[in-house]
Formats: structure tokens, sequence, C-alpha cells
């Protein structure tokens, strides 16, 4: 005789040999009309109607972002799960991220547990989450209440190996302005101040400061402006840099650093420096071990082996931010070979393939399982509570 997870199991596996096609059918026109972040009006138009389609109650637009949603029955039971769904594009290289694929198991995973909210007594929402890759959406929408009072949220991300659990780095981004005096580059160069030099030599000295940063720190950046002619001493200069570490107290420090660099580059050229926070704050993925052996024994379930490796840094998402109010799950799905990286021209590519067909209904089995996992026994959710309030 079947257990409750095994008869939750089953019938999650009906419904998601129910919708694959649907929902195949809309990954791959989300992947050929790629919608940039905050721009995504279409792609979440198309999901929340299917959503609609099926029975959720939609509100759209939600958590004031006018292309983020949240899609429910309405019920109201003792536990609340977010599924997470994202699906904004990356400029030039479209879904390079795979948020395309992974937005549509996120749909998925939600249409296939939509009616067994009474067994797993939890709500079951899929909240849209636009703008990822560029300013925070869900910063945005946790400051707005869209996260309160969830026990657990989860997503899956596609990548080159299977992964339980990704290790995020916390991240600022900062605009940093330079603001000299123009001259004639010829005539009279004596009288300008050159805010160009200034963001070369700020560039000069955060290279130098990387000899002497910890190794999961990351410092990156772009000149935004840089002058108008080569005869006029530029003075406006703007450089913009993303700056990364896996703990948020180190993360401060490098910035106080960098600041540093700012004022010196400052000081040497006789010019004057201000910062502006160019995007939301990211947090780091704040982990939970319970939940993440739970989420091994999915992955054994379903044959997936793990075969990369989860203690290198995957990057920075607001995410992370999620996770600092309610336990989040962010594995990965393994959709192209090793050593294609997300965010290139390949992994794009990749996103309606056969392979990635058969990842959408894999996903939504990985989120599907690890849900029910944990809610058909209440003593799973009291251990991942003890685990996220440590």
């Amino acid at each position: 005789m079947m257990n409750s997870y095994e008869k939750i199991v089953e019938a999650a596996e009906e419904k998601i040999r129910r919708y694959h096609k649907k929902l195949t059918e809309l990954n791959d026109d989300i992947a050929d009309h790629p919608e940039v972040s905050t721009k995504e009006f279409e792609t979440s138009r198309k999901m929340t109607a299917l959503l609609a389609q099926e029975g959720f109650q939609i509100l759209y637009p939600f958590a004031g972002l006018d292309t983020a949603f949240k899609a429910y029955t309405g019920k109201e039971h003792k536990y609340k799960v977010a599924i997470l769904a994202e699906y904004d594009a990356l400029p030039e290289l479209g879904h390079a991220c795979g948020h395309c694929l992974s937005g549509c198991i996120s749909l998925l995973a939600g249409l296939a547990l939509k009616d067994m909210e009474d067994q797993l007594d939890a709500d079951i929402h899929i909240i849209g989450t636009p703008d990822e890759e560029y300013d925070g959406g869900k910063v945005k929408m946790l400051r707005a209440g869209a996260f309160d009072g969830y026990d657990m949220a989860m997503m899956v991300h596609l990548y080159d190996s299977n992964l339980v659990y990704t290790k995020l780095q916390a991240m600022d981004t900062y605009t940093y302005y330079f603001h000299g005096q123009a001259a004639h580059a010829s005539a009279c160069p004596w009288e300008g101040r050159n805010a160009f030099n200034a963001s070369q030599l700020m560039f000069h000295a955060v290279d130098m400061l990387r000899q002497h940063v910890t190794p999961d720190v990351r410092i990156h950046g772009i000149i935004r402006y840089a002058g108008e002619a080569p005869n006029i001493v530029p003075e406006e200069n703007a450089l913009e840099m993303y700056i990364r570490a896996l703990e948020r107290g180190n993360l401060n420090e490098v910035v106080r650093k960098i600041d540093d660099c700012a004022r010196g580059a400052a000081i040497a050229t006789q010019t004057t420096w201000e910062k502006k926070a160019t995007a939301e704050v990211y947090d780091n993925m704040k982990q939970n071990p319970f939940g993440i052996e739970n989420l091994k024994q999915v992955y054994e379930e379903l044959g997936l082996p793990l075969n990369g490796n989860a203690e290198e840094i995957f990057g920075s998402s607001d995410t992370g931010n999620v996770s600092m109010v309610c336990p989040v799950f962010h594995p990965t799905l393994q959709v192209v070979n090793q050593g294609v990286a997300v965010h290139t021209r390949e992994f794009a590519e990749a996103m309606k393939s056969e392979r990635a067909h058969q990842a959408l209904q894999t996903g939504a089995r990985i989120i599907c399982r690890q849900v029910a996992k944990l809610l058909c026994d209440p003593k799973n959710m009291e251990k991942l509570k003890e685990d996220f309030e440590r």
C-alpha cells in the first residue's frame, strides 16, 4: 500500500505528463521572444494567461512590479510554499541564463501540485519574479511583503551539472562618478582636471587590491562614460562596479577599500568623486542543511548524479535575499554538456533542445518531490524551521 508521499508523487507525475506539451510550447515561445529585465510584459502575460486557464487565481501586476505575478487557488492551509518563477532575458544574448526554461519548470511544478493542497496541508503559490538579472526584482518584492509568511520557497536553475545547492555571493553594485574641469587639451591643458584619469587610477588601484582579498571576492567593472573628444580634457567620468563576496561582513569591508581607491584616485587627479547604488543589494544564500539532505534523496530517487562542485562560487542572485526570510532551495539541473557556461550564446541555443524539453519534466519532478517529501511529515517542517532559525 502506498504512503502519502508516494500517492502525491504518483498524482504529480500524471499532471507533469499532462501539462508537459503545453509548457514546452510556452518555453520555446519565450525563448524565441526574449524580454530583458523589467520589460517582460508579453512573457508574464503569457504565463498568467496559461495559469488562469488552468484554474489559478491571478494577482498581476503584483508587489508593485508591472511584470510580477502571484498565482494561487484561494484556499488556506497550515503551510505556505512559494514556487519562484524567473523569466527575464539578457541583453543581446536572450535566455542565456535559462530563465525561459526554469520559469516554465516552476509553472509545471505548480500545476502538478495545484490539486494536492489539501493532502499537503499547504498553499502552493507560483510567484512570478521578474528582473533577476539587472536590479533584483525579488528585493523590491520583499519590501512589498510578497514573501511574508512563507514556510519555504524553491526554484530550479539550469546549469552544466547537477547540484543540490549553490553558493551565491552577496553583491553590491555602485557607479562611481568623477568630476573634473574641462579645458583645451593642447592650448591650456594645465587648466583641466581629468576625470577619465581618475577612473583609470581607480581601476589600477582596484586591480592591486585584488591581490589582498579573500578567494571568494569578485570585483569587475566597466567605464560608463569616458569623454566627448580627444582635444577636450574630460570633466566627467563614470564607472560601474559589481563587488561580490560570500559573506556580507566581508563584502562591506571590501566596499570600504574600493571607496578608498576612488578617494585616492580623486586626490591624485585633483577631481572630486561620489558613488551611487546602481542596483539593489543582493544577499548571500542562507543554506538549510536539513532541506539540502532531503533534496539529495530526491536527486537519488530520480537517478540524477551530483556531478558538479557545489562549493564553487555560482554567482549572485536576489534569491539570496529571499533565503533570509524563509528556507529557500536553489538547486541546478544539467541541461548542457559540462563546460558550457551560462550567459553564453551556446547556453541560450540549448534552451529549445530535446534535452531542455526533458529537463522541463525533470525539474518539475525535483520541485514536486522536495515539497511533498518535506510536507508529508510535519517533523520535517519542524527540522526545516530549526535549521533556518539557527
